[in-house]
C-alpha cells in the first residue's frame, strides 16, 4: 500500500489518538512493524499493546533506540496533538526521519479502494459509524477507518476484502484535503476550529475546496451555506428530515416505548417503519445520510432495515448508561455549540417529565472563547449545569477565557463550578437533595470521559 516499497516500519507520534489508533491497527494488520508514542497511557493505548504494538510514554529520544528504527526504511506518522517542541519528534525531524501527517497517509488509503468519506463539522463519527455498519452487514462489506470505537464491533477499525473504505473526513488543519473520496456525505459546515481558519468564510471554503476532490457522488444536508465545487459528472444528492423536495429524507417520525420510528424516501422507493436502533433524535439525520450513501452503493432495502436496527451506537456518542425509574445518565463526546444542543434537545425528548443536570467540560480555549456566548444560551436550557475546568488539550491558557467566565453567562436555575476530584460526589448528593426523576448528561471531548464508570457505579446506587 505504501508508495516507498523498503518501509518496513511505522513510527505513530500520538498513538492514542482515535485517528492515529485505527491506521497503526491497520498497518499492523498488513504485516507491517508499528510502535509508537503517547504522552498518557489510556485503555486504548493498552488495548494496542495487547494486540503486540509496543508504546512508550516518557518524551524521551533514548527511549527509539530499543526499536532499531533506520530511518530508510521507516515511516514516522504524526498527529497535530503532539506538540512541535516534543524531544521525540525534535529527534526525528533532526535525524532525517520521512515524516508524515496522518491525514496524508489515510489519504494513500483513500488511493487503493473505493473510498466513502463523512465530513462535517458535527455528526461525522456517527454517521459515519452507521455507514460503515450498514455495508459491513451487508453483501457488500467494508473497510474502515472511524472516529470512535463501535460498540457493534468494540473497534474503530473494520477490515474485509471489500474493495470500500469508509472514513471519516477530519476539516481540522484541513486534514481532508489529502483524500480522493469516491463518495462523500456532508452534514454541516457550522463554523469550528477558528484557530487554524482564522474566520468563518475561511472555514467554509475548506468545504467548497473539499467537495472538488470527489470523483463520484455527493450527499450533502439540504441548504447547506457552502459553494460546491464539483467535477463534471459527479453526481449531487440532498438529504433532510421532513423535507420532500430532498432526494433522500425521513418522514412519518414517531416515538414509542423508547424506540424511534421513521419512514425513509429515497429517489425510487420508500421503506416504512425503520426502526433506529439507537433513540437519539440527531441520530434520524445521521441515518439518512448514511443509509443515502448505502442504497447507492447497492445494499438492499432488507439489509438497510435490519441493519439500521441491529446498531449500537459509537463510544461516548450519546451512551445511556444508567435508566431506573429516578435516574438516567448519558455521556456524550458533544464539544460544539450545535452538538450540545443536539444532545440537550435529545434527553429533553425522551425524558420530558425528568430534571436534567448537565456536566459539561469545555475543550480548548479557542473554541471556549470563540463561542462562550453561544455555548452559554445551549446549556442554560438545562435545569441544572455543573462545569468543569476548561480541558486544554494541545493549547496554552488565554487571558480571561475560563469556566468562571462560561459559568457566569448560565441562566439556569442552579450552576456551579467544580474540580474534577469534586464531580462525582457533587452528583450523587445532588441527586438525593431532588424529589424528582433525574437525567444526568456528561459532555466534552476531553478527558470527562475518565469519570464516566465512577459517576454510572454513584447512580446506580442512588
Amino acid at each position: 500500500m505504501l508508495q516507498q516499497s523498503d518501509i518496513q516500519s511505522l513510527f505513530f507520534l500520538g498513538i492514542g489518538g482515535i485517528g492515529m489508533s485505527a491506521l497503526a491497527r491497520y498497518f499492523h494488520a498488513r504485516g507491517y512493524r508499528v510502535c509508537g508514542y503517547d504522552r498518557t497511557p489510556s485503555p486504548l493505548t493498552d488495548q494496542l499493546r495487547e494486540e503486540g504494538l509496543s508504546i512508550f510514554f516518557e518524551d524521551e529520544p533514548e527511549r527509539l533506540a530499543a526499536y532499531d528504527l533506520s530511518p530508510k526504511q521507516t515511516l514516522v506518522v504524526r498527529t497535530p496533538a503532539v506538540p512541535e517542541d516534543s524531544r521525540v519528534y525534535t529527534y526525528l525531524r533532526e535525524q532525517g526521519y520521512d515524516i508524515r501527517k496522518r491525514s496524508e497517509v489515510l489519504g494513500l488509503v483513500t488511493r487503493s479502494m473505493k473510498a466513502l468519506c463523512v465530513a462535517g463539522t458535527h455528526g461525522k463519527t456517527t454517521t459515519s459509524t452507521i455507514l460503515a455498519h450498514l455495508l459491513y452487514q451487508s453483501e457488500i462489506g467494508t473497510n474502515a477507518f472511524l472516529g470512535g470505537v463501535s460498540n457493534n464491533y468494540q473497534t474503530n477499525l473494520l477490515l474485509h476484502d471489500s474493495s470500500y473504505v469508509v472514513i471519516e473526513a477530519d476539516e481540522y488543519d484541513r486534514s481532508f484535503h489529502h483524500l480522493k473520496p469516491y463518495m462523500s456525505v456532508i452534514t454541516s459546515v457550522d463554523p469550528d476550529h477558528l484557530d487554524i481558519y482564522g474566520t468563518p468564510e475561511a472555514y467554509r471554503e475548506a468545504f467548497s475546496h473539499y467537495t472538488s476532490l470527489i470523483t463520484g457522488a455527493l450527499v450533502v444536508k439540504k441548504d447547506l451555506p457552502f459553494e460546491l465545487r464539483l467535477r463534471r459528472g459527479v453526481k449531487c444528492y440532498t438529504y433532510a428530515i421532513g423535507d420532500s423536495e430532498a432526494d433522500f429524507y425521513a418522514d412519518n417520525i414517531r416515538v414509542k416505548d423508547a424506540k424511534i420510528y421513521f419512514d425513509f424516501h429515497t429517489p425510487t422507493e420508500t421503506l416504512s417503519d425503520l426502526r433506529l436502533g439507537v433513540p437519539v433524535w440527531v441520530n434520524i439525520e445521521n441515518s439518512v445520510a448514511a443509509m443515502a450513501v448505502a442504497w447507492l452503493n447497492g445494499v438492499s432495502a432488507h439489509e438497510l432495515r435490519s441493519g439500521l436496527s441491529s446498531f449500537s451506537g459509537v463510544y461516548r456518542r450519546f451512551n445511556v448508561h444508567v435508566h431506573t425509574p429516578h435516574v438516567a445518565y448519558i455521556d456524550d463526546y458533544a464539544h460544539h455549540p450545535q452538538e450540545l444542543r443536539a444532545s440537550v434537545e435529545s434527553i429533553r425528548r425522551l425524558f420530558p417529565d425528568r430534571y436534567s443536570i448537565v456536566i459539561f467540560q469545555p475543550h480548548l480555549y479557542t473554541r471556549t472563547r470563540d463561542f462562550l456566548e453561544e455555548f452559554a444560551g445551549v446549556l442554560s436550557r438545562a435545569d441544572e449545569v455543573i462545569l468543569l475546568p476548561i480541558y486544554p488539550a494541545r493549547e496554552l491558557p488565554i487571558p480571561g477565557v475560563t469556566s468562571d467566565a462560561l459559568l457566569s453567562r448560565l441562566t439556569s436555575r442552579r450552576k456551579q463550578l467544580v474540580e474534577k476530584a469534586e464531580l462525582v460526589q457533587t452528583v450523587a448528593d445532588r441527586i438525593h437533595e431532588i424529589d424528582r426523576p433525574v437525567v444526568v448528561m456528561t459532555l466534552g471531548a476531553g478527558d470527562i470521559d475518565r469519570l464516566v464508570p465512577a459517576l454510572k457505579k454513584a447512580l446506580l446506587k442512588a
